[in-house]
């Protein structure tokens, strides 16, 4: 098992109040030149059974 590998495997935790966290890695919020605290959109794609997250735009 490589460290790549483990970078990768995440934990859903509860946050209390019905929601969820799980953390992403630091390498691709900083790729994506993201901040603490910056508005994302998280969309749930049913047929296909996953999460987008992407930069929120007004």
């Amino acid at each position: 098992m490589g460290r790549n590998r483990d970078e990768k495997i995440r934990k859903l935790q509860n946050s209390g109040r019905g929601s969820y966290t799980v953390s992403l890695p630091v390498k691709a919020i900083r790729e994506l030149k993201w901040q603490e605290n910056q508005k994302l959109v998280v969309e749930y794609d049913k047929s296909r059974k996953r999460f987008v997250i992407k930069d929120w735009k007004r």
